[in-house]
């Protein structure tokens, strides 16, 4: 309502000008490729090699060998070069889900603890043992070990009746020294994944006399699911190595659940998910949840701390894209909530007691795994014909144990600019030679990134032992300043078997392109002994003459050249644009893609602000500083912004358009150093 003075006075009145402009995003580079685990075709986000690591795994293990997929050895390279972030795409072959825990169990209505032997039965001996049964049926298992006789005797059950619906279990026990009115105390607690409905009875020997014990119901609290997929993550073999409750299927690449600390009088308890090849005496805990809680009102309700969305790759129409469902982001690195089975809404009555038909609906304390995972990495690891081929081995019909067809979904899906931010992509092991194995998807990629607008895509041409001449026809095929090729391959150690390999140029280039970024600007060209050194190279697949680097730089092929004293150098910086223009040279393509970066997400507050002068005023005030930065960092020699009544005549006005003009003049590099060495006669002067 507007404020009218209607007598002499001071009306004080607030106009808020304090909003704060978004600041641009910072962008990295993005990878697709195959890893030991991680999400499959989810673009994933890491931040460190330690982080990719533990998402995505590091060497491949078959027998006794190791080997790395390539996107493992170019992403410790680029942050071992500076890289900040890295979006991470994995691809597989064949269809992979990821694995469910076993129950997280709960007593719904536990038979009681105690049950006194009826005067009609004889003495017997009670035993301890592990218990199996079968769904439907009663199952017949005996006990071998005493525990002791009289009152206070215990058996130690555990049941895995595998499945759900009834299951029955039946314990024989042979023996004597027991006598009516003696006590035998049944200790449920380390019942996993029981079925509902489980009679337990026991028959005495020689008598054919059978006490059913009761009915029981073990159901699940609330399941999780590891955001990891492949076979990999299953480690639900039941068993243990040993007394420390060590897991023999359990790895350093899947994970187990423990729950501890439950609470019924405040409706809490811990889940801590931890290694898989740790043990009950040596825990490695990758993450801990303290104090949760199943009340789906309440701030540490189990799916809202962890988080419970499902990402799933879907096409339509043409259109590839991710759809989530579940309402809580994930959180966990590791898991998500798969379902919460017995809720307990409102856990606490009015006065703030606990409402008491609830304490059934928590977990037990307990530990358990994973399983019913699909997808296997790779068929036959290996160099050998029938193997997946790694390193220099790979070929038109397997590249690190993948068809050029596995990598289709995750290129399609990069495509989408609003959703997925980088400044460079690579696909290291598809090689554009091989039909089978690299040349349609390259070619999709450079498409995608030309459409994008704000990306460049590092290729590679041709295999390992290749010709200069089949180098240079692979990249007359291809004109476009949004990509780059690199040629010869390079040998570097594997950061996760130490052993050396070779690698395709498109590996280790990210890594160059992030140390240009951090030590100098994206401006700077990617290439030379200042900032185009491969530290990580031992050496160039072939050492190039001045000729050779000629052939390939006409060409457009940028070479990696070796020197003494300073190793193998990134000597070229030129996109596959065929036409001689500023855009042939990376470093101005790339200064044109941080520019448009910048000024298009200034551009984006603008939406749907009134077009008047003071919204071009605003538009103004922040590009041209910006711009004038670029200059005083070597960017720009000039540089000018028009966005006035010039260009945003009333007929633009009202078609709803605002207009800005931008012009640039790019800085060039001097590739080509002319030195004239002019020696003169003794007592010549000097020009000056």
């Amino acid at each position: 309502m507007a404020e009218t003075l209607l007598s002499p006075g001071v009306l004080a009145r607030e106009n808020d000008q304090s909003f704060v402009t978004s600041q641009p995003l910072a962008r990295g580079a993005a990878i697709i490729g195959p890893t030991v685990k991680g999400p499959v075709e989810i673009p994933t986000l890491v931040s460190s090699f330690s982080s990719f690591q533990a998402i995505f795994g590091g060497a491949l293990e078959s027998g006794s060998n190791q080997y790395s997929y390539l996107t493992s050895i170019s992403a410790n390279n680029y942050f071992q070069n500076g890289g900040e972030s890295l979006l991470v795409t994995r691809v597989v072959s064949g269809s992979f889900t990821p694995a469910t825990s076993s129950a997280v169990i709960t007593e719904d209505n536990p038979f009681s603890n105690n049950f006194n032997i009826s005067a009609s039965i004889a003495s017997f001996t009670i035993n301890n043992g592990t218990f199996s049964g079968s769904v439907g049926a009663y199952t017949e298992v005996p006990l071998t070990s005493s525990t002791g006789n009289g009152d206070g005797a215990t058996v130690d059950i555990t049941i895995d009746a595998g499945g759900s619906g009834s299951s029955a279990i039946q314990i024989n026990l042979p023996g004597e020294n027991y006598s009516p009115g003696d006590i035998l105390t049944i200790d449920s607690s380390s019942i996993s994944n029981t079925a509902d409905g489980v009679d337990l009875s026991i028959t005495l020997p020689g008598q054919g006399v059978s006490q059913v014990i009761g009915l029981f119901n073990y159901t699940s609290s609330f399941e999780l699911e590891t955001i990891s997929e492949g076979i990999i993550m299953d480690n639900d073999s039941g068993e243990v190595v040993d007394g420390n409750g060590a897991l023999i299927s359990g790895s350093e690449d899947n994970v187990r659940w423990e729950v501890t600390n439950v609470n019924s009088g405040s409706g809490v308890f811990s889940l801590i998910i931890r290694r898989g090849n740790d043990n009950n005496n040596q825990k490695v805990v990758l993450e801990s949840y303290n104090n949760v809680s199943l009340d789906p009102f309440a701030n540490n309700y189990i799916s809202r701390v962890i988080g419970d969305v499902d990402k799933n790759l879907v096409t339509q129409g043409g259109e590839t894209f991710i759809q989530e469902s579940g309402s809580f982001p994930n959180i966990s690195n590791y898991v998500r909530v798969k379902a919460v089975n017995k809720p307990t809404p409102n856990y606490f009555n009015n006065d703030g007691s606990a409402k008491s038909e609830f304490f059934p609906s928590l977990p037990l304390v307990s530990s358990g795994s994973f399983g019913g995972a699909s997808g296997s990495n790779i068929p036959g690891v290996g160099y050998g014909a029938n193997g997946s081929h790694f390193y220099q081995f790979i070929n038109n019909s397997n590249a690190q144990g993948l068809k050029g067809s596995d990598y289709n979904n995750a290129i399609a899906l990069l495509a989408n600019t609003d959703a997925y931010q980088y400044n460079v992509i690579t696909i290291p092991g598809l090689i554009n030679a091989n039909s089978d194995t690299g040349a349609t998807q390259i070619t999709s990629l450079v498409n995608n990134t030309v459409a994008r607008g704000d990306a460049i895509a590092i290729v590679d041409l041709v295999n390992y032992n290749s010709q200069i001449g089949t180098v240079t026809q692979q990249a007359a095929s291809f004109d476009s300043s949004y990509a780059s090729t690199y040629w010869p391959w390079v040998q570097t150690v594997d950061p996760n078997t130490a052993q050396l390999v070779y690698v395709p140029a498109s590996t280790l280039m990210p890594g160059v392109y992030a140390f240009t970024d951090a030590s100098s600007d994206p401006w700077f060209a990617p290439a030379g002994i200042t900032r185009g050194g491969l530290g990580q190279v031992v050496r160039a697949e072939r050492k190039l003459t001045s000729g050779n680097r000629d052939t390939l730089y006409e060409a457009n092929v940028n070479p990696l050249a070796t020197f003494p004293q300073q190793g193998v150098v990134v000597f070229g910086q030129k996109t596959l644009q065929k036409a001689a223009s500023a855009l042939d040279r990376v470093n101005v393509r790339r200064l044109l893609i941080a520019l448009k970066d910048f000024i298009s997400q200034i551009a984006d507050n603008l939406v749907f602000e009134q077009n008047t002068i003071a919204t071009r005023q605003n538009f103004l005030t922040q590009v041209n500083p910006y711009l004038e930065s670029v200059q005083q960092r070597q960017g720009l020699y000039a540089f000018k912004v028009v966005m006035d009544e010039s260009n945003n005549t009333p007929d633009v006005i009202d078609r709803n358009e605002l207009i800005g003009q931008i012009f640039l003049q790019p800085t060039k590099t001097a590739e080509f150093i002319i030195l004239d060495f002019n020696v003169l006669p003794t007592g010549a002067t000097f020009p000056a």
